[in-house]
């Protein structure tokens, strides 16, 4: 089985960037989150009553996304991906009140099932940012944006809540603040774990 890298971090913090950056110097089998084209992310962000079937459609997207990744000969790299969608957004929205109790519950139990069916990815690239950075990347870029540069600091605190459950040696933190588009100092750091 090839290997599955994952991109985490809040909105905004460059995990699509990365990913690109990565995909230019090495050869991935990749997937992104592909806002514009989930039937209900704009629904959602007009009307709230859309997060259950946002967040459901999200981590069965996601969970199919992991599945056709392994298949691939190439080591893997998903931009977000089913963890992140549950131990980040689902919490989030959970905690904005945007998903009620049963609502979350249901999120839980799908993405605990399915997770139990998959097997998780071998690294977590979690990437961290200052509030400003996030800020600015947030409003420069041409995409629906559910969560804002608000809600940064309670995304990164339910991620590291995550990632202290994950083996140290399969995860690793960078923060990214003052990288360029070309992630030229964190992408030697990343390739070397990758090589592991």
């Amino acid at each position: 089985m090839n290997k599955l890298i994952v991109i985490v971090g809040a909105s905004g913090v460059g995990k699509t960037t990365l990913a690109n950056a990565l995909c230019k110097t090495e050869k991935f089998a990749i997937a992104y989150e592909q806002h514009a084209e989930r039937p209900f992310q704009s629904l959602f962000k007009l009307d709230s009553k859309y997060a259950l079937a946002n967040q459901m459609d999200y981590l069965l997207f996601r969970a199919e996304q992991e599945l056709e990744l392994r298949q691939s000969k190439l080591p893997a790299l998903i931009d977000g991906g089913l963890d992140l969608d549950f131990h980040g957004f689902t919490r989030l929205f959970h905690t904005r009140g945007l998903l009620n109790d049963d609502e979350y519950n249901l999120c839980r139990r799908f993405y605990f099932h399915t997770r139990s069916l998959l097997p998780p990815p071998e690294l977590v690239i979690a990437l961290s940012a200052d509030a400003q950075t996030i800020s600015e990347r947030l409003a420069s870029r041409n995409r629906i944006n559910i969560a804002s540069s608000e809600d940064a600091g309670l995304l990164e605190e339910y991620v590291n809540e995550w990632l202290e459950s994950i083996p140290e040696s399969n995860v690793l933190k960078l923060n990214v603040s003052k990288e360029n588009a070309e992630y030229s100092h964190s992408i030697p750091i990343i390739l070397d774990k990758i090589r592991l």
